[in-house]
């Protein structure tokens, strides 16, 4: 039966042209046509995460945080060491209002200070709101304490008084303070709102130090610190603030 079919119907053959017409119409062979029937598979949506990897991503968090934190603080004491042995030169470093020279202190002021009794006052806010910051994120504290950094210096040196230096991690500590007060009033977090007050309860009073009028403070850099905090939260909330708005329009749309 199969010799008398002929070569037309031999299965190879068939193959061999259906792969050449595939082939000239750009279509992979194997693959189901556009017009087919059955439709592609789509991808399965990624499985939540398990307890125990939160759990290790949370402990993961707090181990980085808390060493970024402590780091950092030995970077200020190692600091303040040189500093003491050469006699304070490095203070001149700090920023100099509307100086080209004085430029160079919004990168070096805050971690700069006149003095051990300077760096003491100023270690345990460090070590408590640097740690909380970096906590809601590496990333995202580190971008806030960059913020901070930059917008604390720049303002200082455009406010400043004329033949003044500024020098000291406080800059740091008021930017971090409005930060996590803010974040959680950006987010609509409650986790980051009680985060917020606690901190407010426990720092809130130091925000004081934004005024004029106390000799060796600089008002400036407090101020200037405090409103990068505060951009820093809006900035580093816009994904949770675009999802709420978004969220709200949908109901919106859903209701009419």
């Amino acid at each position: 039966m199969a010799e008398q079919m002929g070569p037309s119907f031999d299965p190879d053959r068939i193959a061999a042209l259906r792969a050449e017409l595939q082939k000239s119409a750009g279509t992979p062979a194997g693959s189901v046509p556009s017009g087919s029937q059955f439709p592609s598979p789509r991808p399965a949506p990624a499985a939540p995460a398990s307890e125990p990897g939160r759990t290790a991503a949370l402990k993961l968090l707090w181990q980085r945080a808390i060493a970024m934190t402590l780091t950092f603080v030995a970077l200020l004491y190692a600091v303040e060491g040189v500093d003491t042995v050469s006699h304070h030169d490095l203070d001149g470093a700090g920023v100099r209002p509307r100086t080209a020279e004085g430029l160079e202190g919004i990168v070096f002021a805050p971690v700069l200070h006149a003095n051990w009794a300077h760096l003491i006052g100023n270690t345990l806010p460090v070590i408590v709101l640097g740690l909380l910051t970096l906590l809601t994120g590496i990333g995202r504290g580190l971008a806030a304490t960059a913020i901070v950094w930059v917008v604390a210096g720049v303002g200082t040196w455009l406010t400043g008084a004329s033949g003044s230096v500024h020098i000291g991690a406080s800059v740091l500590v008021f930017g971090w303070l409005t930060y996590l007060i803010s974040r959680g009033l950006f987010t609509r977090n409650l986790w980051q709102i009680l985060v917020g007050v606690v901190v407010g309860l426990l720092y809130g009073s130091i925000l004081w130090g934004v005024l004029p009028g106390q000799t060796g403070i600089s008002w400036q850099g407090h101020l200037f610190g405090a409103l990068g905090g505060l951009l820093a939260g809006w900035v580093l909330s816009s994904n949770e603030r675009r999802h709420r708005r978004g969220e709200s329009a949908g109901r919106l749309a859903s209701s009419g």
